[in-house]
């Protein structure tokens, strides 16, 4: 992992446990969403837009041929998460998935690819679907090539 800097935790409580406890165990516990083994998630460590400090996130695993989607759904809400602008302005991140740690670059998925890693994600977690019809901006799927 090649990120270096100063943490700083987030300001959601469920964030900073769920990413405490993954990382306290190795990736071994707090490594699903909402206690449904059948949404398994990874953390996103990225740099902060503004701050430049370390932000980590749990954002829902979707992987396909190694290569992981991260979608910006904040729930349909109608604005993009905090997250997406640090993928934008510093597009390299530290992704652990189990007791795996690499780094990737990040990319934004645009046509016919975004359409398939949607349909990916969609399948991984069918809440997207929902959180789609709730916003009328276009869910961003960002996606992550591992680098090292």
């Amino acid at each position: 992992m090649t990120l270096e800097g100063e943490y700083e935790p987030s300001p959601e409580q469920w964030v900073r446990d769920q990413v405490e406890e993954f990382e306290a165990s190795n990736g071994q516990r707090a490594n699903i969403l909402r206690g449904k083994p059948e949404w398994p998630i990874v953390v996103i460590t990225s740099k902060g837009a503004k701050s430049g400090k370390l932000r980590k996130n749990p954002v829902m695993r979707v992987e396909h041929d190694g290569v992981y989607a991260a979608v910006a759904s904040k729930g349909g809400a109608p604005e993009h998460p905090t997250w997406y602008y640090n993928f934008v302005e510093h597009p390299e991140v530290d992704l652990q998935d189990g007791a795996e740690k690499h780094t990737y670059s990040v990319r934004v998925a645009e046509g016919a690819e975004r359409a398939e890693w949607w349909e990916r994600a969609v399948a991984q977690y069918s809440p997207y679907a929902e959180y789609q019809e709730k916003t009328d901006r276009e869910i961003p799927v960002f996606l992550l090539e591992r680098t090292d």
